[in-house]
């Protein structure tokens, strides 16, 4: 008799997607899935302000849809789900203010591996405002989208993200993909196609960082996921072992994965919970947050004025100069990738945030002399301690002198060493949503995200976030 041969990876996910429900996730997965959504809809109203997302909409205006799920703007629309998926999702990476996942060991580039939340939620909402489930269903298919979403991204090699590929979008089609194959209730066998169809939709390069194209990627990780379901639910068909072999996406998109990284370990531990996920309190690549804190530190402990900075000096190693590569920045959207904006803001206002990275503020004359006096400098001490973490190092030169030095802390703010209170994540999202709600209907999203579990229709949820309609009084529980 014949050994048996080890369960592929496909079939470690099929596993998983078909049997897991939210009665086995801990309470702790779900409360922390309900922060994520809280944070994933804030940065969806503000980033649907940007001019990226206004084409977008004008785009989807202009195709024949049904108006079966809503885009969530001041202009907002009704069209397709999988149309709907793709607004949303680019809006909510627009401003580059969504939470990231962390990685767990140094071979991991940069201490993270992709923008999990936005690519299962936006799928699972517009779905899930068709087919009217509850915010139960909505929770459970997120949290089976972003488990295998983060596992995927744990397993596949490296060179996967280091040769240019944008994990959020290539990956995030997979979380968004099971998202919607779960409230499509597709079989084992329709699931198995849907990964397949999702494995082809997979897309997104590193080179549109900084353009409106990076937000488009997680869009279309979206939009992919959600047409990849509802393909398979009509009897579409794909290669029914998707990850695998020397065809199939682990080898193609990253030349090879461990195994021991999603074999066996889907919910065991689930990455929401272990290693965590990260909320950001900065609309821009995460790799500088620990840096702009940093900075922030030295300007408020030593009360520094602008006039005051000679120099400013950033040590790193190159899994954070590399990918923020902008030496200086002409629009917001390459001040998102530029340690020197990110520095310079800090230095001139003390702050950061959404109101800081406009083109306005980054073209802005004192901006732009503050970037000439901000230098990078690789360090090969910090080089050398590996990619897990993102340590850096802020050096400032002051006119009298005085050399000034703070070392980023990695417990940085957000992360799940040193997470968001609910006080600082409601203010994110109330800073976010002002740009397109009142405050009252921002109110009343916070209220029914946060009692989730016992929403008899998630349709109650997407009302309070649609600019078009009136906001309904009170939630109906189940």
């Amino acid at each position: 008799m014949e050994p048996m041969s080890p369960k592929t990876a496909t079939a470690a996910v099929l596993d998983f997607v078909t049997a897991a429900r939210i009665d086995q996730f801990p309470a702790e997965a779900i409360h922390l899935a309900q922060r994520c959504l809280i944070d994933g809809l804030g940065v969806i109203l503000a980033g649907s302000t940007t001019p990226g997302s206004a084409v977008l909409r004008d785009y989807i205006r202009e195709q024949a849809s049904r108006p079966e799920a809503t885009v969530f703007a001041r202009d907002g629309l009704h069209t397709s789900a999988a149309l709907a998926a793709l607004a949303n999702g680019a809006s909510g990476h627009a401003m580059d203010f969504d939470d990231t996942q962390l990685s767990t060991t140094p071979d991991r580039l940069f201490g993270l591996l992709t923008h999990p939340t936005l690519p299962p939620l936006v799928a699972g909402l517009a779905l899930g405002e068709r087919l009217g489930i509850s915010g139960r269903d909505l929770l459970e298919a997120f949290l089976i989208g972003f488990e295998v979403e983060c596992k995927i991204a744990e397993a596949i090699d490296p060179s996967h993200y280091k040769k240019g590929f944008h994990s959020s979008g290539t990956i995030g089609t997979f979380g968004a993909t099971v998202s919607a194959a779960r409230l499509l209730k597709l079989d084992r066998a329709a699931t198995a196609h849907a990964l397949g169809i999702a494995s082809s939709f997979s897309s997104g390069i590193r080179v549109n960082f900084g353009t409106m194209t990076k937000p488009l990627h997680v869009g279309r990780a979206a939009f992919n996921g959600v047409t990849a379901a509802e393909l398979a639910a009509r009897g579409f068909t794909a290669g029914g072992d998707a990850l695998d072999g020397p065809w199939g996406y682990f080898q193609i998109f990253g030349g090879g994965f461990d195994p021991a990284r999603i074999v066996g370990v889907l919910g065991n531990p689930y990455a929401i919970l272990d290693p965590g996920v990260s909320i950001k309190p900065y609309p821009c690549g995460c790799l500088g947050h620990p840096s702009m804190d940093a900075m922030l530190k030295l300007v408020v402990d030593h009360d520094i004025e602008p006039w005051q900075v000679r120099r400013i000096r950033l040590r790193a190693g190159s899994n954070i100069l590399n990918p923020l590569r902008y030496r200086k920045a002409t629009t917001e959207l390459e001040a998102k990738f530029c340690p020197a904006f990110m520095l310079s803001s800090i230095a001139i206002r003390r702050k950061a945030g959404i109101h800081e990275f406009t083109d306005e503020f980054v073209r802005s004359a004192p901006v732009q002399e503050m970037m000439e006096r901000v230098e990078t400098v690789l360090d090969s001490e910090i080089e050398a301690q590996g990619f897990e973490a993102m340590r850096s190092i802020v050096e400032v030169e002051l006119a009298d002198g005085r050399l000034l030095v703070q070392r980023a802390d990695e417990r940085y703010r957000g992360g799940p060493d040193n997470p968001f209170s609910r006080d600082d994540l409601h203010k994110k999202f109330h800073e976010c949503g002002a740009l397109v709600l009142p405050a009252e209907r921002l109110s009343a999203v916070l209220a029914r995200v946060e009692s989730l579990t016992e929403l008899r229709n998630v349709r109650e949820l997407i009302q309070a976030l649609d600019a078009s309609e009136p906001l309904a009084a009170g939630v109906a529980h189940g």
